[in-house]
């Protein structure tokens, strides 16, 4: 079984945000479902055991209820070679908010912005590592 959190996005651009999440970030596409005039109805893409759903912006029920959702919020995702992934979305064109550091609390991490504004952060950090939950 993955991660039981599972964020959700909505892009202006749905299918400019797979190819980038795919290139900068590492995330496989797992469901895509294609919508009207071009747009993504439904969207999966795994990376490990994480999951992103994500879709076209669009005026219905959740839209109004989440706003716009691809700019708000920020995610974190564990990797194991953080200054390696940044080099990897750097050439992939994210803009590097924050530079990979080593942090007291271990591991490092560092904080990237996609093209249409959601805050990704990466991290060798695992909250995970040491508990019953593992």
């Amino acid at each position: 079984m993955g991660s039981t959190v599972i964020p959700t996005f909505r892009y202006e651009d749905a299918k400019a945000a797979i190819d980038f999440l795919v290139d900068a970030f590492g995330f496989e596409p797992s469901l895509v479902v294609d919508g009207p005039n071009g747009s993504i109805e439904h969207a999966q893409l795994v990376r490990g055991t994480g999951m992103i759903m994500l879709g076209s912006l669009r005026d219905d029920e959740y839209g109004g209820a989440a706003g716009d959702s691809a700019t708000s919020g920020a995610v974190y995702v564990i990797v194991s070679d953080v200054y390696g992934h940044a080099d990897r979305a750097r050439a992939a064109g994210a803009e590097i908010l924050m530079e990979p550091k080593e942090e007291d609390y271990g591991g490092a991490n560092y904080t990237a912005r996609d093209p249409e504004g959601v805050v990704w952060s990466f991290g060798s950090y695992d909250p995970w590592a040491g508990t019953d939950l593992e």
